[in-house]
């Protein structure tokens, strides 16, 4: 094991000091050392990275967690007894001390540890630095979204992504809707035509609030001197856009891609507004807890977006898209169209967090690996572009968000002190960058 160490701007931008490896996929089944084991490690062992390594354990026969690294000693370690510990699954963890890593340059100490692939889980800011040092060192990924939170993180993985896709490496993200029955057949029957011409669509994530209890504890601790700035913030990463993206591109994300998956195509500009009206306290960093966003894609089709973490407010996580011949209905448990071809999805899905370890792991037995590196960039930076409007009060256009926008998050270091807080975005005064 190891204490955490700092690292500079340049070495965030350079991302691996790892050289690349043989590839996994030469030859279909064999993996390190000649064995059709195939060895996985975590990067990021929050809950979502733990229950990441669960779930990848649950998908396949032949898998192993050989490798474990968080930024936070306590929170790796609290993974590893976790994981050992499962009822199911605890057998296929076969991480030794010397596995388990913690600081800014762990991911490095993974890459180097005899994996095959990588279940990446940190706070989306660090995602495309990692997706790019595992793809040169010729590791299958799979990676939580959102997979950045500006225009060069986005435009870092696109190019990972390609580099990917030349050497064989699987890339599957944790947009789950994509591996889920009822979501995979009701886009089907979409793009065969049930609904006409799509003319708009409507997309949904109003929730209560997150982490209430782990806000108030961090923020308690910081006041108290127990955590430095970069402490604070990256354990309490939720509340903070430079880590984060706004929950609009942390969790809405989502629903947006699945828009982006039934039209087939990515905005072309966005108008969007909120605030931060229920959430002032100041344990919930710089974001905003609402959001309200026009998205406007080819052919001039209209796309209303609205998320919300508000407590004791009515809940709506779903999409509908409109066309000339129906309406179709999702959500997380439920799909269904409406109008001249009327369906509605009956079957029980597979537990999609499952189903998308499994879906890739085949992929990689198979020697056709998956790669959806650049379609969860897009919808990432569908998201972005969303937020970068409302922030600002002005329409963004795709084109120049991509192509022009000076919105760069990466710090000059990264390491534990001081780091003041972005103040909260107001619209008309924020600048367009």
């Amino acid at each position: 094991m190891n204490d955490t160490h700092g690292m500079t701007r340049r070495d965030f931008l350079k991302a691996s000091a790892v050289a690349s490896a043989a590839l996994a996929t030469a030859a279909p089944h064999v993996f390190a050392g000649g064995s059709d084991m195939l060895r996985v490690g975590v990067i990021g062992c929050g809950g979502r990275g733990t229950s990441a390594a669960v779930n990848c354990l649950e998908s396949s026969e032949g898998v192993e967690i050989v490798a474990l690294c968080d930024l936070f000693e306590d929170r790796v370690l609290r993974s590893w007894k976790r994981l050992r510990n499962h009822t199911k699954v605890g057998g296929g963890v076969k991480v030794e001390k010397r596995r388990v890593f913690w600081g800014f340059d762990a991911y490095e100490k993974v890459l180097e540890s005899g994996v095959d692939m990588v279940i990446m889980a940190t706070p989306p800011h660090f995602r495309p630095c990692h997706f790019k040092a595992a793809v040169e060192a010729g590791k299958h990924v799979f990676m939580e979204k959102p997979v950045a939170v500006d225009p060069p993180g986005v435009r870092s993985v696109m190019e990972s992504a390609d580099l990917a896709g030349k050497k064989s490496l699987g890339v599957v993200s944790g947009t789950q809707r994509r591996h889920q029955a009822h979501y995979m057949e009701i886009m089907k029957r979409i793009h065969g035509g049930a609904l006409g011409e799509i003319t708009g669509a409507s997309c949904y994530w109003n929730s209560g609030a997150l982490w209430e209890k782990r806000a108030a504890d961090n923020f308690m601790k910081w006041r108290m001197g127990k955590y430095s700035d970069m402490e604070y913030q990256c354990r309490n990463w939720l509340f903070f856009t430079w880590l984060s993206g706004d929950h609009l591109v942390e969790q809405h994300m989502h629903n947006l891609d699945v828009i982006n998956w039934a039209l087939g195509a990515h905005p072309e500009r966005a108008l969007g507004m909120g605030g931060r009206q229920a959430r002032t306290e100041p344990q919930y960093g710089n974001i905003w807890d609402h959001f309200a966003v026009e998205y406007v894609y080819p052919s001039g089709r209209r796309v209303h977006s609205m998320c919300r973490q508000t407590p004791g407010a009515s809940v709506r996580i779903a999409e509908q898209i409109v066309g000339t011949l129906g309406r179709a209905d999702t959500s997380r448990s439920h799909a269904r169209i409406s109008g001249k071809n009327a369906w509605e999805h009956e079957e029980e899905s597979t537990n999609p967090y499952i189903q998308e370890h499994t879906d890739l792991i085949r992929s990689i037995r198979e020697g056709k690996p998956l790669n959806e590196g650049r379609q969860v960039a897009e919808s990432t930076m569908t998201a972005i572009l969303g937020r970068m409007s409302a922030y600002t009060g002005r329409e963004v256009s795709w084109k120049w968000a991509m192509k022009s926008s000076k919105l760069d998050t990466i710090l000059e270091t990264y390491e534990f002190g001081d780091l003041m807080v972005d103040p909260v975005a107001v619209p008309g005064k924020t600048k367009l960058v």
